[in-house]
C-alpha cells in the first residue's frame, strides 16, 4: 500500500490517522515500506507516524545514536506531539531508549523489536562488502527467518546504499556509535511500560538480548514469535499486530 510521505521544515514523514501517537522509528537501513502492515492495522484507531531519520545526511562527526535521537526531538517538538508510545525496530529501537532517558515526559509506552543497544551481530559479523550483489543477497538474507523476504527490489536497494560511499561510511560510523553506546547501565532508569516483541530466530540481535532487555528495564513483558528475525513486523505481521494491540490496550487502561 502506498502511504503519502509529507515535506516540511526539513522533515520526510508518514502521518496517517488519528489519535493517540504511534511514533515508529526504521532501522539502519530499513524503509518505511517495513511498516506498511503496522500502519494499514492501526491507523483507524491510532495516529501512526513514521519519521525518516537522517542516517546518510547527517555531518560525519556527528553521525550517531545520539544525533538520531536530538532529530527526533526536534521532530516530536516541531509537531507538537504528547503522550507518544514510540515503536523501535533494530537501530530505531536504540534511538528510542535514548530518546525515552532525555525525554521521559513525552513519552507513554515503548515498543522494542530487534533492538539494537545491549548487542548487535551487524552484517553477520562482517564487512559489508561494496560491488558483490550476492554478498549483499546472503547478508540481507541473513537478516529474515525466511529468505524470501529479502526480494530482489530488497537487496537492490540495500546493494544501492552500500554501494555508495557517501551512505556507506555513514552506515559504518553509525554502527560504530551503536556498538560504543551500550545501554545496559541506563535501562534501569527507564519507567515507562515496554513490550518486547522479539524473532524467536533473530540472528542480528539473538534471543539472549530480548531476555537481557527484560531483566533490566523495569516495567518490560517478552512475546516471542516463532519462525522469525530480525524484523518481527514484517516477518510476521499478523502475530506483531495482535501482541502490539493487547500491549496497547493494557496501557490505556
Amino acid at each position: 500500500m502506498e502511504f503519502v510521505l509529507k515535506e516540511e521544515n526539513g522533515f520526510s514523514y508518514i502521518d496517517e490517522g488519528e489519535g493517540e501517537v504511534l511514533l515508529l522509528l526504521h532501522g539502519l537501513m530499513g524503509a518505511l515500506s517495513n511498516w506498511d502492515k503496522v500502519i494499514e492495522e492501526f491507523r483507524s484507531e491510532y495516529r501512526v507516524i513514521i519519521p525518516i531519520l537522517p542516517i546518510y545526511d547527517l555531518p560525519l562527526i556527528t553521525t550517531g545514536v545520539k544525533s538520531l535521537a536530538k532529530f527526533v526531538h526536534k521532530f516530536v517538538t516541531y509537531k507538537g506531539l504528547t503522550d507518544v508510545t514510540l515503536l523501535g525496530n533494530s537501530l530505531g529501537g536504540h534511538v528510542a531508549l535514548i530518546y525515552v532517558l532525555s525525554h521521559p515526559a513525552v513519552v507513554r509506552s515503548m515498543v522494542l523489536t530487534g533492538s539494537s543497544g545491549l548487542y548487535e551481530n551487524a552484517f553477520g559479523g562482517s564487512f559489508p562488502r561494496r560491488g558483490s550483489r550476492d554478498f549483499i543477497k546472503e547478508k540481507v538474507e541473513y537478516t529474515f527467518y525466511d529468505p524470501t523476504i529479502a526480494t530482489d527490489e530488497l537487496v537492490d536497494d540495500v546493494f544501492r546504499i552500500i554501494n555508495d560511499r557517501h551512505s556507506v561510511i555513514r552506515i559504518l560510523a553509525m554502527a560504530k556509535s551503536a556498538i560504543r553506546h551500550n545501554m545496559k547501565k541506563d535501562l534501569h532508569k527507564i519507567e515507562v511500560p515496554v513490550s518486547l516483541i522479539w524473532g524467536r530466530d533473530d540472528k542480528i540481535t539473538p534471543p539472549e538480548v530480548a531476555v537481557e532487555f527484560k531483566e533490566e528495564l523495569p516495567d518490560a513483558e517478552l512475546h516471542w514469535i516463532d519462525k522469525c528475525g530480525h524484523a518481527p513486523m514484517m516477518e510476521q505481521p499478523e502475530e506483531f499486530n495482535k501482541i502490539l494491540k493487547r500491549f496497547l490496550e493494557r496501557i490505556r487502561v
